[in-house]
């Protein structure tokens, strides 16, 4: 199973990965995932918060999690405490990120050198 395989399966049954599929723990879980392979020798996802920096076109020096949250809800949010609405949106919009950062890294993977 591919990784952009995996994430997909983990979006489309949140509830089994992360206990009360919020954003907190979604983010949680793909740090944890992150750190995980990078210990294990799996790809894990390195540049991820780099390319989501230079898609917004500013943020570098912001942690993935803010950057996500700047790509979903332009228009800004209560920093204290996402709406239930918000948060839906984050978590969808996160996922397919991640699909888009995943789909191009195989593809520079496959180019020849």
């Amino acid at each position: 199973m591919s990784e952009r395989e995996y994430f997909a399966l983990v979006a489309k049954r949140l509830g089994m990965y992360v206990r009360g599929s919020t954003l907190a723990g979604v983010e949680g879980f793909l740090d944890g995932y992150d750190e995980h392979a990078k210990r294990h020798g799996g790809p894990g996802l390195p540049g991820w918060r780099e390319w989501l920096a230079a898609r917004l076109g500013w943020g570098d020096n912001l942690v993935w999690h803010w950057l996500v949250r700047h790509i979903a809800l332009p228009a800004g949010w209560d920093e204290r405490e996402l709406s239930p609405e918000d948060e839906s949106r984050v978590i969808g919009v996160l996922f397919e990120l991640l699909d888009e950062f995943l789909a191009e890294r195989e593809r520079l993977e496959a180019q020849p050198r």
